[in-house]
């Protein structure tokens, strides 16, 4: 049965951080903004619960940071990786050009609901929860609405503009028939939670240790655990049993003792399939993608929430004077793809250096030990700073404005330290693979 349903100028899909972001800042300019989220809450385990010194600063500029950060949350001044027996820091947020340096970690629906509380203070703004887009409404070669399920009935909502915000499984893109580029990832991520003691290690965010990566991130009481593991070998992982797996976890971090015995079932253990993937264009007629509708992104530094949320300020920039105007132009929307392109590009491609890198290191089953060249590469000077605002702020950071944002041209030397830091993570992992099976094979008796 179809509900009649009703018209709005601006239709998100997509209560994340980039769809509720968006919301916020379209509604606080007048923009009549429908938001549309499938759940009935924003409670979700194992989402990223990162808020980077960027997205803190857009608070700063909406009047909302001391409020925000009276909410429960820790921060993260600096990242560090324990490879063997040894730590290291990677980032350093310190120096990042922002008023907040640090990367506070909260969980994602109290960032939500505290932003959907301000933004429905706003007339013009409207979430609709329990609302699941299925399909797109089209008047000939344009998007002109939304086709959702709420409780079993059809709810059409007419608008001017479709913004697609629903994640790298988005039902909007698909519908539009957008081409995706893939990019091949050759690891997955196994998410679960374990407890956290008062004297664990600050601010670390790895532990490399016998071919694996353990990710452990500070949630106060408890780390949101994140062991990356090669594509498609979460079977065999199972295969093995539990007592092996928390032997592995153990292995690696040994600080956690008998907390890895908290894992009682393999329904505490969530894999997430990583993708690295981009839409050629980013929109048609009457419709635009933004965040990982547009672009996934790989966990790795938590900067897929930040590209998300950027992509969501600057479509508000752009876009605010054709929707009060209610003509949105192929041309307007073609202007966010152009901002946001650069960032999203360079960022996907210093991760998937990464990544292939990592890939190398997973060859090395033994008990390792950090090289000097990796040793090195950490004292270089200013690295860890390059690092931070690389996490931190990322390329060309965005900024509520009214009108189209003028912003320095600062991009080409951050551009650089992109660059610079794409190939320092694929030498170092790859040297370091390679002085590991060196030294296994030098350790290796002939028979």
């Amino acid at each position: 049965m179809t509900h009649k349903g009703f018209e709005t100028t601006c239709c998100v899909v997509g209560g994340g951080p980039a769809g509720i972001v968006l919301g916020y800042l379209l509604a606080r300019r007048g923009v009549q903004v429908t938001v549309l989220e499938k759940h009935k809450d924003f409670f979700r385990d194992f989402r990223g619960d990162t808020v980077h010194p960027s997205t803190l600063e857009v608070l700063k500029e909406l009047g909302l940071l001391k409020e925000f950060l009276d909410l429960p949350h820790e921060e993260v001044k600096s990242l560090g990786v324990i490879i063997g027996d040894r730590k290291f820091q990677v980032a350093d947020f310190s120096h990042v050009p922002a008023t907040c340096k640090f990367i506070a970690l909260m969980p994602q629906w109290d960032f939500l609901n505290f932003l959907t509380g301000h933004a429905r203070k706003f007339p013009s703004f409207q979430l609709l929860m329990q609302h699941e887009a299925t399909d797109l409404l089209r008047d000939g070669k344009r998007i002109a609405g939304v086709v959702a399920q709420n409780h079993g009935r059809e709810v059409e909502i007419h608008a001017d503009l479709v913004i697609g915000c629903d994640g790298r499984h988005s039902v909007t893109r698909s519908a539009a028939g957008l081409e995706v580029i893939e990019h091949g990832v050759p690891i997955d991520v196994l998410w679960f939670r374990i407890s956290r003691n008062r004297d664990d290690v600050e601010q670390v965010l790895g532990n490399v240790n016998y071919g694996k990566a353990l990710i452990l991130i500070n949630r106060s009481d408890y780390f949101q655990a994140g062991l990356i593991i090669a594509k498609g070998s979460f079977d065999e992982i199972r295969s093995k049993g539990l007592d092996t797996f928390r032997f592995e976890i153990r292995r690696i971090a040994p600080y956690l003792g008998d907390r890895v015995k908290e894992l009682r079932d393999w329904d505490q253990i969530k894999i997430l399939t990583v993708q690295i993937n981009r839409l050629r264009r980013w929109y048609r007629p009457g419709l635009l993608c933004i965040g990982d509708a547009a672009h996934a992104m790989s966990p790795a530094g938590g900067v897929g929430i930040n590209l998300a949320i950027q992509d969501a300020i600057a479509a508000a920039n752009l876009l605010t004077r054709p929707l009060q105007g209610r003509r949105v132009s192929q041309s307007a929307l073609a202007k966010v793809q152009r901002r946001r392109a650069l960032p999203t590009r360079v960022t996907q491609a210093v991760q998937i250096a990464a990544h292939r890198g990592l890939a190398h290191a997973f060859k090395t089953s033994g008990p390792i030990e950090a090289p000097w060249q990796v040793k090195a590469i950490t004292r270089i000077p200013g690295i860890q700073r390059a690092a931070g605002y690389a996490v931190g702020i990322g390329l060309r950071p965005e900024h509520v404005r009214e009108d189209k944002p003028k912003q320095p041209r600062r991009h080409r030397a951050a551009l650089t330290v992109f660059a610079a830091l794409g190939i320092v993570a694929e030498a170092a992992a790859i040297t370091f693979a390679a002085w590991n099976r060196s030294r296994q094979s030098s350790m290796m008796v002939p028979g």
